[in-house]
């Protein structure tokens, strides 16, 4: 698999380039800015791309801007992008990118380097990842009212799984339920936070994501 990385900061980079290349990736390019970035991914065509949110030239979400507008040249682009800290808005902005094969992951996630690989195959796959930090951020914000405090502890579980982007037969392995239990439970979540029903991976991701994000 050629990946690109967008990375600013250079013992970030080399490090990510030296596990990378011992799982058996191979590095296409780096990029130390958003242009370069945007200018390698184009030259290189990689498998999938690699970013920092922050990159130069202004170190806010130029990262961030550099992989939306090579997903809006090429929408089927894998990519997933890396943050130091949580933002709700970061997630969102990046699922309505595309129909599939994003994600957004904290820098720490990569310390788990067998989660972080498997993360990049989900990815390059087709599937949507999002950062367990930041799902759980998103659920346990307090709101007035919120529908969220309807769900039973079970159903958060699964709603919460649901955003990391996990199938309905991921969920059932990870909570040693029968994967139709997980299928009525997906249902109540559903009708509790009045949500449109879809059994497609990033679509649902997408739904649940931008109910969380509200």
């Amino acid at each position: 698999m050629r990946v690109v990385i967008g990375e600013d900061q250079m013992l970030m980079r080399e490090g990510l380039r030296l596990v990378l290349e011992q799982a058996g990736f191979t590095i296409a390019g780096v990029a130390e800015d958003a242009a370069e970035l945007v200018h390698r991914a184009r030259e290189l065509q990689p498998d999938l791309v690699l970013a920092d949110i922050r990159m130069p030239p202004d170190h806010t979400d130029d990262g961030l801007r550099a992989v939306l507008r090579l997903r809006a040249e090429r929408p089927e682009l894998p990519v997933i992008v890396l943050s130091q800290h949580m933002q709700r808005r970061y997630a969102s902005e990046l699922l309505e990118s595309g129909e599939r094969s994003v994600g957004y992951l904290l820098k720490q996630r990569i310390a788990d380097l067998d989660t972080f690989v498997g993360d990049m195959h989900r990815v390059v796959d087709g599937g949507t990842v999002l950062d367990p930090v930041v799902v759980a951020a998103m659920i346990d914000r307090p709101r007035p009212g919120d529908p969220l405090a309807g769900l039973t502890g079970r159903q958060r579980e699964v709603l919460a799984l649901m955003a990391e982007g996990r199938s309905n037969a991921a969920i059932a392995e990870r909570l040693h339920l029968a994967e139709k239990s997980v299928v009525r439970h997906a249902s109540h979540v559903y009708a509790q936070l009045g949500i449109e029903e879809s059994r497609q991976g990033h679509r649902r991701v997408l739904a649940v994501v931008q109910y969380l994000s509200r």
